[in-house]
């Protein structure tokens, strides 16, 4: 049987990403036969793996969840201090994690998955994956405000400027975005330095997924051609794990 490295096995089995499970795998958490496991060691099908004590298998069919993500939950798997974890309000079957984050303040769109393969990709940043937010602010929203949004504004906390983008006014106080970035509080941040401050974002859409009818808290499964344009813009046509 065909093998692989430990922290892609683990992250096909949708435990965690790949960096993550190097983490794990440094901390003696992870077992191979019996065995810690060691840095780059090469499993199989056939290998006896546990995470924490749990035992570990590859699911066979990829799962992926569209997930409204309410203000005040934290994007989270780790923090025992957290009030309100993503994955506390998920009752499903297969263990999924989620792809990307939102912060605690901000709400909407959160895709959940076991194959972390999936996420890998999805998180890519050369990937160009769209995702779209409806951003409320402070004060009236003007043309020239959109504009440079558009363009591309310069974030001087990060010294790095963002990439030129989409977006449009949609209201007195609100316009929608399209990034294909992902820098930390980017939307903020950028609202921020053309003097604007945020009160709401919700995310509405990643790449070809939208929130839709979602209500705050609930989840859905992908249909079958959702989740097919899904792998495909991905990169992953067919949805398979890869070996």
């Amino acid at each position: 049987m065909e093998k692989e490295r430990l922290n892609k096995y683990l992250a096909s089995c949708g435990v965690c990403s790949r960096r993550e499970a190097d983490r794990l795998i440094q901390e003696g958490r992870v077992t191979v036969n019996g065995q810690k496991a060691l840095m780059g060691i090469q499993v199989s099908e056939k290998d006896q793996i546990t995470v924490n004590g749990k035992s570990i298998h590859r699911k066979t069919e990829p799962v992926v969840l569209a997930y409204y993500k309410p203000v005040g939950v934290i994007c989270t798997e780790k923090d025992r201090h957290a009030e309100k974890k993503v994955m506390d309000g998920i009752d499903f079957p297969v263990r999924v994690t989620y792809a990307g984050r939102l912060d605690k303040d901000s709400e909407g769109l959160l895709l959940l998955t076991n194959d972390g393969d999936l996420i890998n990709a999805m998180m890519r940043g050369s990937g160009g994956h769209e995702k779209e937010y409806v951003v409320r602010v402070n004060k009236e929203v003007t043309e020239e405000f959109v504009h440079k949004l558009e363009a591309g504004v310069y974030l001087t906390e990060l010294g790095v400027g963002t990439k030129p983008c989409k977006a449009e006014k949609i209201g007195k106080f609100s316009f929608r975005i399209v990034l294909t970035q992902g820098l930390n509080r980017q939307i903020k941040r950028m609202a921020g330095e053309l003097g604007y401050r945020v009160v709401a974002i919700k995310r509405v859409r990643v790449l070809n997924i939208q929130l839709a009818n979602l209500k705050p808290g609930q989840h859905r499964i992908l249909s079958e051609d959702e989740l097919r344009m899904l792998y495909k813009l991905c990169g992953r046509p067919t949805g398979k794990n890869e070996k």
